[in-house]
């Protein structure tokens, strides 16, 4: 037990990275969370909760966390886990993250995200030989975005950690449903799974069972419709307004293709589903979350294109997941896609996803023939991770 992981967001690729740490590494750590509610929330006030829950032990030698914590509250509140080599992985940065709204932006996420990475001098030194941190003054100016490197160093996935939904619940989970501070209870629990986050349940509506073998029984493979995927989660940051809008577009020119609207919901979703859902009609092959991970691999095997609107992205797991179940990706040339896919699978603006999507509806053998011409394999547990067990060894060592 002597790694502990601290996950205030347990959902996602948030929940995946804490599962695949867990089981590589075993009975040597304990894994304490809270579920993948109130992001904001928790940000706020998850670090007074595990002052409480957290069990005390003599064994702990790292603290891995999430930036969703802050961390130097839980390190005031709990001085023997202060004490700890601290491990803190940003899954996006909360200074740059997109508002939804015309307003003034809340700074407390980005301003817990700096007070949990300062790091004192010598670290800082460091840093300007391993990331391009350039010392302006007094203070630090990064060259690019650290952390994005951090983020392909941690959101790697073996083949059975693949951004699908969530897993069954692992024994030992120090872990509640609680969404606000209540008294600390007095055992853990286990994790439930979340409640279905398909809209289409409890309506009158009829739903579309996901078996597209039955669905696309008869059609020889090359005559079939393009067959899109769009596997992020429903939220405003995936900018789910530009993508619905390039399908109706394709939709008006009855250019035929399929879609399979992929990935999570939260309480608030965006009125676009709704009615791109309306509009897009039979061309939808499935619209919902998909709670098991076989199917959503099937679908990501079954469909020809992935597409990504993402205007905040530091990885892009679903991404990576779906090219290595064979599709052909189609990303914004910003954010983090430029490092890690080619050039030829890159758009600069919505018209050009829209020409793109033309001729592969017109010509879908082009993407059914084409070899991916990146590489995937730089991603996997069998990849990085001596890596890690570099990182999360007992031993402080000055250079992390």
């Amino acid at each position: 037990m002597s790694v502990l992981l601290i996950e205030p967001f347990y959902g996602g690729s948030h929940k995946q990275l804490m599962d695949l740490l867990q089981e590589e590494l075993q009975e040597d750590c304990v894994l304490c969370t809270l579920p993948a509610k109130k992001w904001h929330w928790k940000a706020r006030t998850s670090a007074l909760y595990f002052m409480q829950t957290v069990p005390t032990s003599s064994n702990y030698r790292i603290l891995f966390a999430s930036s969703v914590l802050n961390l130097p509250e839980l390190a005031a509140l709990r001085p023997d886990l202060g004490k700890l080599k601290k491990v803190l992985y940003f899954h996006e940065n909360q200074l740059a993250y997109p508002v939804q709204k015309c307003q003034e932006r809340d700074f407390q996420y980005g301003y817990n995200q700096i007070l949990s990475w300062f790091m004192p001098e010598h670290k800082l030194a460091r840093l300007e030989k391993v990331i391009g941190v350039k010392r302006n003054g007094d203070s630090y100016q990064l060259e690019g975005l650290p952390g994005q490197q951090e983020s392909r160093a941690v959101m790697k996935t073996s083949d059975a950690h693949l951004e699908s939904g969530l897993c069954e619940p692992q024994p030992g989970l120090c872990t509640t449903q609680h969404e606000g501070l209540p008294s600390p209870p007095a055992a853990p629990v286990q994790a439930e799974a979340p409640e279905s986050t398909n809209p289409c349940q409890g309506e009158d509506k009829q739903c579309l069972t996901f078996n597209l073998s039955n669905i696309l029984s008869g059609l020889d493979y090359q005559q079939r419709p393009l067959h899109i995927a769009w596997p992020h989660r429903w939220e405003h940051d995936k900018d789910p307004e530009t993508f619905f809008k390039v399908l109706m577009k394709l939709k008006e020119q009855d250019l035929p293709f399929h879609v399979s609207v992929l990935g999570e919901t939260f309480s608030e979703i965006p009125d676009i589903f709704s009615e791109a859902r309306e509009v897009l009609g039979s061309s939808v092959l499935h619209w919902g979350y998909l709670p098991s991970k076989d199917d959503y691999f099937r679908a990501l095997c079954m469909a020809d294109v992935v597409v990504s609107t993402a205007k905040h992205e530091f990885f892009g797991v679903a991404m990576i997941e779906a090219v290595h179940c064979g599709c052909y990706p189609l990303c914004p040339k910003a954010l983090v896609y430029p490092e890690i896919f080619p050039a030829e699978y890159l758009y600069s603006t919505p018209e050009q996803l829209l020409k793109r999507l033309q001729n592969f509806c017109k010509r879908p053998d082009i993407v059914r023939k084409h070899l991916y011409k990146g590489e995937t394999a730089g991603f996997s547990w069998a990849a990085l991770g001596s890596k890690f067990r570099s990182l999360l060894a007992a031993e402080p060592r000055e250079d992390l």
